[in-house]
């Protein structure tokens, strides 16, 4: 184990931190908050009135009517202005802004007249079209896209949504890089951390259907969130509702012998709200496969969710949540592989259970407690077949999780302080046998490699963390400022202070606002397979007689942007960036076997900016277009993975400068959405992708060519090094069957890659394999809600 210098000298220091961030109001909170509601008339009786709530900035929007006590609390609403709309037949409408920007509960009591009231404010959606707070680059996801959003393939339908933003985008397997990082995208799900690699070949997917919003970033970070910080993912499940039962069930089925179901239904009583969920899909392409013939590539997932609010007093509530995944699935074989029978099956499970209680010890100031524990595990295993090598996994790990805060707000302040600690244990159980070093005559494995390898192992993962943010708003100005501490505790001992520093100018009469952050970062390494990479009898397999440690990568991000409203319609969000991190997080993969182990390089940079131009809503319309363009560089020498070429000594010790493997210099979005009708509406979109590089192999192009087969080496530019450019069209059209109070019917179907493009994502290299996007396919959804 490696000790950071230092460390214990300065543990005393440490504990006093932690202890003041618990108990000391500090710096800036970026959740979500709530606003109650209660309408009534001149008389002070309450009034079932029809009420709208939209943001433009954060896609939200929410259109009820009030119970007939005349009281809502609208909650998990991302921060931001909101336009409020309450409106009765034989009464004036109301209309108001309303500013959300602490956790703590904020309480509207409206009044309707019966006659027009002179002055009464008028406002429209277009005064939410920009938030003049924001600090840092921020993407928004509403319900109506998680609702419309077009069926890929199964396991990915928030993962697709979150890679439609600038910035982001998708390697093999729906593995997300927000600017070209790698294991560095975090979930926040209903303000719980979910720090593991979420793709489809690590982890059961997280449901969609349930999803209310996500907000997606890459700067402004506040100090309430470490470890993995390449890009953070807020999640919020719908936790709205009217008394009494509401449902919704949903099947679709599609190309590849694709089908699936979502079934929810949530009941409210008084105070308390009871949520039941299940999801479940089969498939025959689950991953993205190496050759076009899509071979072995079923997979089949299942879901079930519970979920119990209850508010014992208008200041106490509290949550709990239980959660089980499973997901079985296929790995899909190359050419030879194919010829030779092999097959090689995985599995995911997880159970997860959740608590939060949320007391309200003011009209500023409130406290969070929230706790969590889950299991986790996955195995491979091969048959006899496999060739060149039969490799099988037994990995998992438990985790335990707690977290405390008090956020507030006074005067020009909104703050919030706080600590979590996590604890896990890891246990991972891998082993290979290699079938042929050669084959066709090119040589697969150093011919030193033992042809047997055998590995078990276990380790407690400690990480302790505390943190102090504040939002100041000087008039135009707002001033956001945060210190947190981490302590990691696995492979290594360290610790790190990173402080997080955002300002934002808001021109109102230009509709501009002007921003720049720093944030420093402490990202920890990614937990699968880490005991296998680290162990010295893995090193002895590439003969390299050196130990690098993997150890938590130290950046530091800097970006400044704009954003503009146009005509009143349009936004215009525009950023340049650099990241500067040592100990730069990558993984290699084994061969074809889907089985990767975590790596870092010693350091790395990126640069880049982004643009992104839309139209929340003009008219029958509504869209964006943006571009990102993105350089990484990296350096070698690598620490951590598994390597069993000759290339392993260079690895070790080479100083060399390359792209790193997520270098994808030029990506472009755009989607249209245009409502034909009052129930009919039709949606396109298209991306273009400059190509991933290609690492060499040492292959010819002939050994390359029986793996792969000649049409996906067409699609490979070897003299330049680079994956050929992408290009994807899709096309959606939905429609309302039927539609009645808050009970509806609507049916979309969805064509993919309408022009049936070969587009390679990866190519044959070290530290990533062949993987095929999907040929043009089709989908159809069918929705109910009651």
């Amino acid at each position: 184990m490696v000790k950071s210098v230092g460390y214990h000298s300065n543990l005393a220091l440490q504990a006093a931190l932690l202890a003041a961030c618990l108990i000391s109001p500090a710096p800036a909170q970026r959740g979500t908050g709530e606003l109650r509601l209660g309408v009534k008339d001149g008389a002070g009786a309450p009034v079932a009135a029809a009420v709208d709530l939209v943001n433009e900035a954060t896609k939200t929007h929410q259109a009820l009517g009030l119970p007939s006590d005349g009281h809502y609390a609208f909650k998990n609403l991302p921060f931001g202005l909101y336009r409020l709309l309450v409106t009765h037949t034989g009464f004036a409408a109301a209309s108001e802004i309303v500013e959300i920007r602490s956790e703590v509960p904020q309480t509207r009591e409206i009044v309707l007249g019966i006659q027009p009231v002179e002055t009464a404010i008028q406002v429209s959606d277009q005064a939410t079209l920009v938030d003049p707070s924001r600090t840092g680059t921020a993407y928004y996801v509403g319900s109506k896209d998680v609702q419309e959003r077009r069926m890929g393939l199964p396991g990915r339908d928030l993962i697709d949504l979150i890679a439609q933003q600038p910035g982001w985008f998708l390697e093999a397997n729906g593995s997300l890089h927000p600017r070209e990082s790698e294991y560095q995208a975090q979930y926040i799900v209903n303000g719980f951390p979910i720090q593991d690699n979420r793709s489809p070949a690590f982890s059961p997917g997280l449901e969609a259907d349930d999803v209310q919003s996500m907000k997606i970033y890459t700067s402004g970070i506040p100090a309430e969130f470490g470890r993995k910080l390449g890009g953070i993912i807020e999640l919020n499940t719908a936790r709205n509702s009217t008394p009494g039962f509401h449902g919704t069930a949903e099947v679709q089925g599609g190309s590849f012998a694709t089908a699936g179901g979502f079934l929810s239904g949530q009941y409210t009583a008084g105070r308390t709200t009871g949520t039941v969920s299940a999801e479940g899909f089969l498939t025959d392409r689950y991953l993205d496969p190496p050759v076009q013939a899509n071979f072995t590539n079923h997979g089949s997932n299942t879901a079930f969710t519970g979920t119990v609010e209850r508010d014992f007093t208008d200041s106490d509530r509290v949550r709990v949540s239980a959660t089980h995944h499973e997901t079985w699935f296929l790995v899909p074989n190359e050419l030879l592989q194919e010829a030779a029978g092999q097959r090689q099956d995985r599995t995911g499970e997880e159970s997860q259970g959740q608590v939060s209680y949320q007391h309200i010890f003011g009209p500023a100031l409130v406290g969070a407690v929230r706790g969590m524990v889950r299991d986790v595990t996955a195995e491979l295993w091969s048959n006899p077949l496999a060739t060149p090598i039969a490799a099988n996994q037994d990995r998992g790990f438990r985790e335990g999780y707690f977290n405390a805060s008090l956020s507030g707000h006074k005067g020009r302040h909104e703050w919030k302080a706080g600590g979590e600690a996590s604890f896990a244990s890891i246990r991972e159980a891998f082993g290979f046998n290699i079938t042929a070093f050669s084959v066709n005559g090119a040589g697969i494995f150093d011919p030193d490699t033992p042809q047997a390898f055998a590995f078990k192992g276990r380790a407690q993962d400690r990480e302790q963390s505390a943190y102090v943010q504040d939002l100041i708003r000087l008039g135009s100005v707002t001033l956001s400022a945060g210190l947190r501490f981490d302590h990691y505790r696995l492979l290594v001992d360290e610790t790190a202070f990173s402080p997080r520093l955002g300002l934002a100018w808001s021109l109102p009469r230009l509709g501009l606002v002007l921003h720049t952050s720093y944030d420093r970062t402490f990202g920890t390494p990614a937990v699968e397979n880490i005991l296998v990479s680290a162990d010295q009898n893995t090193l002895k397999l590439n003969n390299a007689g050196i130990y690098l440690p993997l150890r938590p990568s130290r950046g530091n991000y800097y970006e400044a942007g704009f954003t503009q409203a146009i005509a009143k319609r349009l936004r215009l969000e525009a950023n340049a960036f650099r990241r500067n991190m040592n100990n730069f997080a990558d993984d290699d993969l084994l061969v074809n076997t889907g089985v990767s182990f975590p790596i870092a390089f010693h350091s790395a940079e990126i640069r880049g900016v982004e643009v992104k131009l839309e139209a929340p809503r003009w008219g029958p319309f509504s869209g964006f277009i943006s571009y990102s363009n993105m350089i990484g560089v990296g350096r070698f020498p690598i620490a951590g993975g598994l390597f069993l070429d000759d290339s392993a000594q260079q690895l070790l010790t080479a100083t060399d400068r390359f792209p790193v493997s997520q270098d994808q210099r030029n990506t472009v979005r755009a989607a249209v959405r245009y409502q034909l009708s009052k129930r009919l509406w039709t949606t396109w979109t298209a991306s273009y992708n400059s190509g991933l590089p290609v690492e060499d192999s040492g292959q010819t192009l002939d050994f390359l060519a029986s793996q792969y087969g000649s049409a996906v080496l067409a699609r490979v530019n070897f003299d330049a090094g680079r994956v050929r450019p992408s290009f994807a069209l899709d096309a959606s059209v939905g429609a309302d069957l039927w539609r009645k109070e808050k009970r509806s019917v609507t049916v979309q179907a969805d064509v993919l890659n309408l022009t049936d493009r070969l587009n390679v994502i990866n190519f044959a290299g070290l530290l990533s394999g062949t993987a095929l996007a999907p040929p043009r396919s089709l989908g159809i959804r069918l929705r109910t809600e009651f």
